[in-house]
């Protein structure tokens, strides 16, 4: 018991940082592992990259570096720890690892998918090429290195629309998500031909319900991330990555506002605006919550699980998430 009353008190001050949105009953159940995984990095010189999707004691206590795909791909290549532990899903790792490649990059929970990725393969991609003959391949970072090594460019919900019009092309191939190349499709001139992908998450979410959220909250403002289906978007009052998002609530300070997307990404933005109302129709992405504290502190005690990439996969596929980021 006084072991535990020192860690109480050692990650008090974290505490403060989430105490509007995890309740003080809750916290002693994360205390230990978070002052552990404090302790652990320092001995690894680790990082932790947390999504927006995590959760918060995950997002505020624990990571070094925060933010969407984008934001998260970028500061993989920045920092100098030894160990990368990537609190998200196993493509963002695979990302991580793509761009520092003389790192180890762990993930903690190797089950950590997603719905896009799983829905296609280089073949298909290969096969996309065959029936669109010198139409150059827009990949989104929800896919595999193997898809990425089949393409010519990545993207992301944030930097998508420049990303296409980047090519200076009348026709590109969209892969995966459907929904995201339909919204793009509707801002460009370009056309966009898509894949079948979805979003478990963002594809649930439906016109009528957003109509709903708009009786039940009077002048609630409503932000929809772009992997909803264009009738939920055209239903929006914005729509943007996670990260413009996030952004929209700091600037605009909306006295309510509904985010549709995964549910943990309105406690994270919640937390540094008080004075906002956050109602919260979300969906729950399960790949997103394999990660916990438990999870991560496994993974710096017993360095699993490290991610690899085949050579001759991961060479074109780093060619095209570094021809994004070099936009």
């Amino acid at each position: 018991m006084v072991v535990a009353n020192e860690i109480l008190v050692r990650t008090a001050p974290l505490y403060e940082r989430v105490r509007r949105v995890i309740p003080p009953v809750e916290w002693p159940a994360f205390a230990g592992d978070v002052d552990a995984i404090l302790a652990l990095k320092r001995r690894h010189n680790a990082v932790i990259l947390a999504h927006n999707y995590q959760t918060p004691e995950i997002f505020h206590c624990v990571a070094d570096l925060v933010g969407d795909s984008l934001a998260l791909a970028r500061m993989a290549m920045d920092t100098c720890a030894d160990v990368i532990v990537l609190a998200g899903v196993h493509f963002m790792a695979e990302t991580a690892k793509l761009l520092n490649p003389d790192r180890t990059v762990l993930i903690p929970d190797l089950a950590a998918g997603c719905s896009l990725a799983e829905s296609i393969t280089p073949a298909d991609v290969r096969a996309m090429r065959r029936r669109h003959p010198d139409v150059p391949v827009v990949t989104y970072v929800n896919t595999s290195a193997a898809v990425k090594a089949e393409s010519d460019i990545c993207c992301t919900s944030g930097n998508a629309r420049r990303v296409v019009e980047s090519l200076g092309v009348p026709r590109v191939i969209m892969l995966p998500d459907e929904y995201l190349a339909r919204n793009v499709a509707a801002e460009t001139a370009v056309e966009i031909i898509p894949w079948h992908g979805h979003c478990e998450v963002h594809e649930r979410f439906t016109p009528a319900e957003v109509r709903e959220l708009r009786e039940a909250h009077p002048g609630v403002v409503v932000l929809a991330h772009p992997e909803c289906p264009p009738e939920v978007v055209a239903e929006a009052d914005f729509s943007g990555s996670t990260a413009v998002m996030s952004d929209f609530v700091a600037t605009r300070r909306p006295e309510q506002v509904v985010l549709l997307t995964e549910c943990s990404m309105s406690d994270n933005v919640a937390v540094r605006h008080p004075d906002v109302a956050f109602i919260r129709p979300c969906n729950l992405c399960p790949h997103m919550k394999r990660i916990t504290l438990g999870t991560i502190r496994r993974a710096l005690e017993e360095g699993r699980h490290p991610v690899t990439i085949d050579p001759a996969v991961a060479a074109p596929a780093r060619r095209a998430v570094e021809r994004m980021l070099a936009l």
